[in-house]
């Protein structure tokens, strides 16, 4: 008797260690979701831009889908020539996680119509040898973008790294775009490819593309010792015209002298412009969506201080619109 008594005794003992066990649980429950409410919130563009230049160091691919929705409700879809970052940057991180990328891709919908046509690039500039299975089993989720599905499966749609740099500043914004997603030496390599055009002296485009890759390599590297570390090693592979212009941009990195390389790129311009046909002089056609706007929109960009994140080129119309500003004639 006395053993089955002593038990009843301790009983009422269990409900306080229970209750204790449960609070302590509940603690746990509640750090992890602070933990989860401390990360910086997608809540503006310059937020989603400085997650974009820190992943590199720190990946978070769970919120990758998050990041996705963010851009198209905060408008950065909004013009193709102005998203190459963005699209190269979902490629990017898509690629750095083969084996979750179908997962990744299913948690980015629901997404607008007009917003699949960034997701469907993406995952063809990815580079993953299954793009085209993903583009196939994501199909159905986005009837409204078959034709251009199609045009990657079936047609001519050219992939990222075979589409020409020279082709408009999205290509190249895309690369960049691409690095920051994955760090890809591949993506990083093209774009010090262009700087073969810093010495162009008949075609503004391209002298205007050359420019761009030196001073937005110039720029990067100074914040990024990694990427300086991948400079000194292109130094090894690079053209002869390529490596004297990289070995400028390491100068300017060390030195955080870039803006004579800014400089330097507006003076070539603008005497090409004064040197060409009087189409290239006449300032009326930065005006139109075409690639040398957006181009020079990098350049000016420095030059006023808002190239702040790391992030090159075009992060947005006010960028192309201080470039003209600055650039234009008074």
């Amino acid at each position: 008797m006395g053993r089955p008594g002593n038990f009843g005794a301790c009983q009422p003992m269990r409900k306080p260690f229970v209750v204790i066990l449960i609070a302590m649980f509940a603690l746990g429950a509640l750090g992890i979701a602070d933990a989860k409410s401390s990360k910086p919130r997608f809540d503006k563009p310059e937020a989603v831009l400085k997650w974009i230049n820190g992943y590199r160091e720190t990946p978070e691919p769970e919120r990758l889908p998050d990041a996705v929705h963010a851009m198209a409700e905060l408008g950065l879809f909004r013009e193709l020539e102005q998203a190459g970052v963005y699209v190269g940057f979902m490629a990017g991180a898509l690629s750095a996680e083969p084996a979750r990328a179908a997962e990744l891709l299913a948690r980015m919908f629901p997404l607008a119509p007009e917003h699949q046509v960034f997701l469907v690039r993406a995952i063809a500039y990815s580079d993953l040898p299954e793009w085209r299975d993903l583009l196939i089993a994501f199909a159905e989720r986005m009837p409204a973008r078959k034709v251009l599905i199609e045009h990657y499966l079936y047609g001519d749609g050219k992939t990222l790294f075979n589409l020409p740099l020279d082709e408009s500043a999205f290509v190249l914004d895309a690369h960049w775009g691409y690095y920051f997603g994955s760090g890809s030496r591949k993506a990083l390599a093209r774009i010090v490819t262009a700087l073969e055009w810093v010495e162009e002296k008949d075609d503004v485009e391209r002298l205007t593309f050359g420019a761009m890759s030196k001073w937005t390599l110039a720029s990067n590297a100074t914040r990024d010792e990694v990427l300086k570390a991948a400079l000194t090693d292109e130094l090894e592979t690079a053209s002869d015209v390529s490596r004297r212009h990289l070995r400028d941009v390491i100068f300017a990195a060390e030195t955080f002298e870039t803006h004579k390389i800014r400089k330097a790129a507006i003076t070539a311009i603008d005497e090409l412009k004064a040197k060409g046909p009087a189409y290239k002089r006449d300032y009326a056609w930065w005006g139109q969506t075409g690639q040398t706007v957006l181009a020079l929109g990098c350049v000016a960009a420095g030059a006023m201080g808002q190239f702040q994140l790391g992030i090159p080129c075009v992060i947005g119309g006010a960028v192309s619109t201080a470039a003209l500003k600055y650039l234009a004639p008074e």
